[in-house]
């Protein structure tokens, strides 16, 4: 199959180029810039480019493909509404490429878009967050009802050593104020899973995916970020702090928000249907090996 990867040469799309080339399936990946398009030729992938912006390029790269996998977002945060409105158009401008022709469209969301308060969210549970990056099902469902065969795979942190989603952002925020935190009695959680992992679901998505349905990767169902704040304070020496609510917002800035959420989510349902067996380390024995 010739698959078109957005998003191909960041931290999940990159690891999603190699699953899909090891595998025997072709990738043409976008890039907007020369250096993502090396890194790409570099995997053995061709070279599409163009950027979530230009729509046109998103519509005639679905046109070349056999299916596409969308993982590109524009992860800046102090613009996360207006981003989560671009992966809206994004979306829809695959969608139209790819309605009626069978081919599989497999769009990125996130665990955190169904709030399920007391139990972990499944994949039958609507988005019904707060959260902007509701948008991105909304676009899922708005494609599906113009004939695309369309599923939606949620994340979780996705994690390696050197990158663990929200929580390098925990990071970040420790090396800045020389504290690592926790709001609360840090018992809500946060579900991970390996990206390797990860990459391994989405090639099962594309290949096995139902049409209309949602998919978890979720290996670990909810991580404490009481446990999160320990061992970033253990790898960089500092200490490890409870923050009030009220506290919360000065010291983690924009990321306050998520810092108290309890988000558990269960891939019980992805893992019958699909054969999706999640083995990589934990998010935890990675945290371990930060520096």
């Amino acid at each position: 199959m010739r698959v078109f990867v957005t998003g191909a040469s960041g931290f999940i799309g990159s690891a999603v180029v190699d699953e899909l080339i090891t595998a025997g399936h072709q990738v043409l990946g976008l890039a907007r810039s020369d250096a993502a398009a090396a890194s790409l030729r570099a995997a053995g992938a061709d070279v599409h480019p163009g950027s979530l912006e230009d729509l046109a390029s998103l519509r005639s790269g679905a046109a070349a493909a056999d299916g596409v996998i969308h993982t590109a977002f524009i992860h800046d945060f102090s613009t996360f509404e207006a981003n989560c409105e671009t992966d809206r158009r994004a979306i829809e401008a695959l969608g139209s490429a790819l309605a009626g022709s069978g081919r599989p469209l497999v769009v990125t969301s996130g665990t955190g878009v169904a709030r399920t308060p007391g139990r972990p969210a499944t994949e039958d549970d609507a988005p019904n967050s707060p959260i902007p990056r509701v948008a991105s099902e909304a676009a899922a469902s708005a494609v599906a009802a113009q004939g695309v065969h369309v599923s939606v795979l949620r994340l979780p942190q996705v994690h390696d050593p050197l990158k663990q989603g929200l929580v390098s952002y925990l990071v970040e925020t420790a090396r800045e104020k020389g504290v690592s935190a926790y709001v609360g009695d840090g018992l809500n959680r946060w579900p991970a899973v390996h990206r390797l992992d990860a990459a391994h679901l989405y090639r099962l998505v594309l290949e096995q995916g139902a049409a209309g349905a949602r998919y978890h990767a979720v290996a670990e169902e909810g991580v404490p970020l009481r446990d999160i704040a320990e061992v970033i304070g253990q790898r960089l020496n500092i200490p490890v702090v409870a923050k009030s609510a009220e506290e919360a917002t000065e010291h983690f800035g924009w990321l306050a928000m998520f810092a108290a959420f309890d988000i558990t989510a269960s891939s019980q349902r992805t893992q019958d249907q699909l054969g999706w067996r999640p083995s990589g380390p934990g998010l935890i024995a990675d945290l371990r090996q930060l520096r």
